[in-house]
């Protein structure tokens, strides 16, 4: 991945975008990493791996017996009560 200060970002930005499109590129502010900018289709790309990662994580908790959000938030409130 390409690393380029913030400030050759900001004077750059056009070339930047088009450069963008074909691979990501890590943006620095005095040496620290502060942000990359990537093609939208990555983005979602990236967004949609992240769905089916949580759902599968959700399918296996359920596996395993954890409740739900429903039956958390049930759970919560009857704890709650009980200890008023």
């Amino acid at each position: 991945m390409k690393k380029i200060p913030a400030t050759e970002a900001q004077n750059k930005f056009g070339e930047l975008l088009d450069s963008a499109l074909r691979s990501p590129i890590e943006i620095t502010r005095k040496g620290r990493s502060v942000a990359v900018i990537l093609a939208f289709e990555e983005f979602v790309r990236l967004r949609e791996s992240e769905d089916e990662l949580w759902a599968l994580r959700a399918k296996k908790a359920r596996e395993e017996g954890y409740i739900g959000t429903k039956e958390s938030d049930e759970l919560l409130k009857e704890v709650l009560s009980a200890e008023s």
